[in-house]
């Protein structure tokens, strides 16, 4: 049965579609402004390495691990319903976060305000596609929504840079309270509600060892560093991870609504699409994770100048990423993912070469390099995400491309503090010495975004695309899908 979609005013599905909006700006926005007010929570709450990574990979762990749980709540209680819970666990666990009187309770607070970001980010992309129901005006809305994402991300650091300078580390989480409360009455007033009209059933287990693979690994880079890597409870938590990734394997492939629906990866461009999410944020968090240690406690700057050194970035997005859009209609995404990649690789490789004495103009230009990779990178991940696919399956496929998103912003930082150290808190010579692992890392990344673009775009990868999508078709009919069996398929599916 169809989706009802309400019959909306102009003016009123920009103000869905604005709503919408802010609460992805807010939401990714937390991600990168913490980070600049790192120095400040560290002298302030006299927190460890170990700590302030936590304050970044508790938000983002939790995000990767329940967007897509939160999706299909969204979808079976109602998409309005849902996301006003997400703005007011959001704007409590922010509220907190700038009450906290010490880093436990700060990172406490931050799994709040994520378990509000899960209910967010893919709710608000649905009431978006409801909102849109014709295509080409769908597909400008998601535009408009999907390019927040990466101007959120740069513009956090600058406002947080304002924030902290003027108010303290406390404000960059106080100032969400008025925009979410803002938030919840308009959403009240504008947004209809709605319910997909096929609900995928609930898949606790799954949801369980996904937290565990994420949690054990996050946990295991993160602790590395002060236990050893061969310390029995760094082993028991990579052993760990191991198994849930073993036990996903096993139990979601005979599950008829499976949390994670294995069978994309049929798809190479899908794969390689989840594959290139990840590596993306993991080097564009590791990059703004170090990048503010190092123009603050090497440069001596203050969290303002720091923010604003980071603005060419986010100028590159705003003009760079619509151009991006549309050379993906026009010619498909691989030259900006090939484009994205060496930008990314260019942008690690310069960085190895950046000193306490570097002029400040020939930092900037490296910056620039991040910038050309940011505003390249995300509309082809999301084309290749959906390349081929049944429109059933376009929501699950951008969901689990977001996840991978949040996996590797979570990732980059964990490896980040792990790979420099304490001498990412310090400054001098040991920083600059300590980071050249990072920045080959960030290089290495760059080098796969680059090769995963050309690979997925292949005519014979994009023949795997074709053949997934047709499996997904003939289930969406009835026909692939009797008494658990699927088609090619030699086993049997829980019911």
């Amino acid at each position: 049965m169809p989706e009802s979609v309400p019959v909306l005013s102009p003016r009123r599905r920009l103000l869905v579609l604005a709503i919408c909006c802010a609460s992805v700006i807010v939401v990714v926005m937390d991600i990168s402004v913490v980070n600049v007010a790192l120095p400040s929570i560290r002298r302030d709450l006299r927190a460890s390495v170990s700590g302030l990574q936590w304050t970044v990979d508790a938000y983002t762990l939790v995000l990767a691990g329940f967007l897509v749980a939160a999706g299909s709540a969204a979808d079976r209680f109602g998409r309005r319903r849902v996301f006003q819970a997400g703005l007011v666990a959001f704007g409590l666990g922010s509220l907190l976060c700038g009450l906290a009187p010490g880093i436990g309770w700060l990172i406490a607070a931050r799994v709040l305000q994520a378990v509000g970001g899960t209910m967010l980010n893919p709710v608000a992309m649905a009431i978006v596609a409801t909102t849109f129901p014709e295509p080409a005006a769908r597909a400008r809305a998601i535009g408009v929504f999907g390019s927040m994402t990466g101007l959120s991300l740069v513009l956090g650091p600058i406002l947080g840079g304002a924030l902290v300078d003027g108010f303290g580390w406390h404000s960059v989480f106080w100032v969400n309270v008025p925009i979410v409360a803002a938030a919840i009455m308009c959403t009240a007033l504008y947004v209809p509600e709605s319910r997909a009209p096929r609900v995928r059933r609930f898949d606790p287990v799954g949801q369980i060892l996904v937290v565990l693979v994420l949690g054990g690994v996050v946990l295991a880079i993160t602790e590395s560093r002060g236990s050893g890597w061969t310390s029995p409870f760094i082993l028991g938590l990579l052993a760990a991870s191991v198994l849930g990734g073993l036990g996903i394997l096993r139990y979601e492939s005979r599950r008829v609504d499976p949390l994670l629906e294995l069978r994309l990866f049929r798809s190479v461009p899908f794969g390689s699409a989840i594959l290139m999410a990840l590596f993306a944020l993991c080097g564009f968090s590791a990059f703004l994770f170090m990048t503010t240690q190092y123009l603050q406690n090497v440069r001596g700057m203050s969290a303002l100048t720091a923010g604003l050194c980071l603005l060419p970035v986010g100028a590159l997005v705003v003009v760079v990423s619509p151009f991006t859009g549309r050379l993906v209609g026009a010619r498909g995404p691989r030259m900006p993912l090939v484009v994205a990649g060496c930008a990314l690789a260019l942008g690690g490789g310069a960085s190895l070469r950046l000193t306490p004495d570097t002029p400040l103009p020939a930092v900037l230009a490296v910056y620039l390099l991040f910038g050309v990779f940011l505003s390249t990178v995300n509309p082809p991940i999301t084309n290749t995400a959906v390349s081929g696919m049944p429109r059933s399956m376009a929501g699950v496929a951008t969901s689990l491309a977001s996840a991978g998103r949040q996996t590797g912003t979570t990732l980059g930082v964990a490896l980040s503090g792990t790979i420099a150290g304490s001498a990412s808190t310090d400054g001098g010579a040991a920083f600059v010495g300590a980071e050249h692992g990072v920045w080959w890392m960030v290089l290495g990344l760059g080098v796969g975004i680059a090769a995963l673009g050309l690979l997925s775009t292949r005519r014979r990868a994009l023949g795997t695309a074709v053949r997934a999508a047709a499996l997904f078709e003939e289930v969406d009919r009835g026909t692939g899908l009797r008494a658990g069996g699927l088609p090619g398929h030699g086993g049997t599916r829980q019911r």
